[in-house]
């Protein structure tokens, strides 16, 4: 089994086809998601009981992966017909990524005969602020503590020829 990427490292680049309901299917493009915080969410497989237990908690939280300006992807080595039957039955929302071939669990050190359950918390950059691979499977990193990493993140940094978003400017009234 391949080492896993440390904290500080940017975070192996990957491309793998995924579902939403928002988005319907299509390729999920990790370098493409850079500019706000991103969660990787490792997990063994659709419809286990830990790992439903897992996403269905962080659905019911998602609403604070928002708040932070942070997104979440859910990974397994499932396909797209198996996350649609899974995001259908559970009502999840955020995108579920097909690794059929495992490469990307590999990348990440998480893949040998059986995947393994592990978060990567990516800032802004892409590189990898924080991490927890699981060492028995049976249980997974709540959502709180997810987000004090999250808000621990230093504000994103924007390149020189870009400037940060502004708020809109409010309608102006014309003078009397």
């Amino acid at each position: 089994m391949a080492n896993s990427p440390a904290v500080g490292d940017l975070a192996p680049d990957f491309t793998l086809p995924g579902t939403s309901p928002a988005a319907g299917d299509q390729d999920f493009t990790l370098s493409a998601a850079r500019g706000r915080p991103l969660v990787l969410a490792f997990y063994p497989g659709d419809e286990t009981p830990v790992c439903t237990r897992q996403l269905c908690s962080y659905q019911t939280d998602l609403d604070v992966l928002s708040g932070l300006n942070a997104d979440l992807w859910g990974i397994s080595s499932q396909d797209i017909e198996s996350h649609h039957k899974f995001q259908a039955h559970r009502g999840l929302t955020f995108p579920l990524l097909a690794d059929t071939r495992n490469e990307v669990f590999k990348a990440y050190g998480l893949g040998s005969v059986l995947n393994r359950r592990a978060i990567f918390v990516l800032d802004s950059e892409g590189r990898i602020a924080w991490k927890h691979v699981s060492t028995t499977g049976l249980t997974f990193q709540k959502m709180d503590q997810i987000a004090d990493v999250l808000r621990g993140l230093p504000e994103p940094t924007y390149p020189a020829e870009t400037t940060k978003p502004k708020a809109k400017a409010k309608p102006r009234t014309p003078r009397q």
